[in-house]
Parts: C-alpha cells; sequence; structure tokens
C-alpha cells in the first residue's frame, strides 16, 4: 500500500478544531488541500500526521502549539494612542493594520482590543498558543 512521504504532493481534506471542539477552519466547500509533504507550506504538526497516511485513510490528531502556530508570545503587542493613527484610520477590532521598523522592515499587526483612547495591537498568529485538532482524510498521493 502507498503512503504519504517526505517529498509527496498530497491533497487532503480537513476539518481544523479547537479543544472545545469549535471549527476555525476546514477544507469542506473549497476542495482538498494540497501541499508537499517536506516543503514547510504548512505547520509542522500536520505534515506530520499526514506522512505514513494512505489513500483514503481518515484520522484525528491534536497537534500541540509548539507544533503549530508557536507560542503566544507577549512581547509581540503593542500598545498606541487612538491619536497615533492616520486620521483617515479608525481603529476598530479585527482591523490589519502595517507598522515600520525603524530599519524598514514591515509588521502585520491586528487591533485586538480598544479602551478609550488606547488601542492594543498584536503581530502573533490568531491560532498562537493554541492545542489544535484535526480531522484529516488523505484523498489523494500524487504520482
Amino acid at each position: 500500500m502507498n503512503r504519504a512521504a517526505k517529498g509527496n504532493t498530497v491533497k487532503v481534506n480537513y476539518t481544523g478544531r479547537y479543544d472545545d471542539g469549535e471549527v476555525f477552519d476546514s477544507s469542506e466547500g473549497r476542495g482538498p488541500l494540497e501541499f508537499t509533504i517536506g516543503s514547510g507550506q504548512i505547520i509542522r504538526g500536520f505534515e506530520n500526521a499526514v506522512a505514513g497516511m494512505s489513500e483514503g485513510e481518515k484520522k484525528t490528531v491534536k497537534i500541540p502549539a509548539s507544533e503549530a502556530y508557536g507560542p503566544y508570545v507577549k512581547e509581540l503587542t503593542r500598545k498606541m494612542k487612538k491619536n497615533q493613527f492616520p486620521p483617515a484610520l479608525k481603529p476598530e477590532l479585527g482591523l490589519s493594520v502595517q507598522l515600520r521598523h525603524p530599519d524598514g522592515g514591515v509588521l502585520d499587526m491586528v487591533v485586538t482590543e480598544i479602551e478609550d483612547d488606547v488601542v492594543t495591537l498584536d503581530a502573533n498568529h490568531p491560532l498562537a498558543g493554541k492545542d489544535l485538532v484535526f480531522d484529516i482524510e488523505l484523498a489523494e498521493i500524487e504520482k
């Protein structure tokens, strides 16, 4: 039986959820996710779960934060006064903004809290610090 291995391009159907059962992502209605095992295109824990599976096989795996989007890093948050935003930009929860570093680099951040005249921005991935559960079905191993 053919099993998925490093270097194989695979197609998988999946549903990702938190421990409490809330779904955060799914391939349902979009078609299978395609990636090459070992290429680093997706989180390590998901790649590791698919490696060794055969076509048509289904499994449920729990992926710890360390093999998913990493720990939540408090230092990746920043508080700003509302008046530091450009006049045309009204801070709202969930708003994505880009901040420029003095070295010219760009940091993507999201507004996560607004209190009076202070806005909290967060550069962590939304799933950072969370253990994730995936229902996976290996649909195809490309030949």
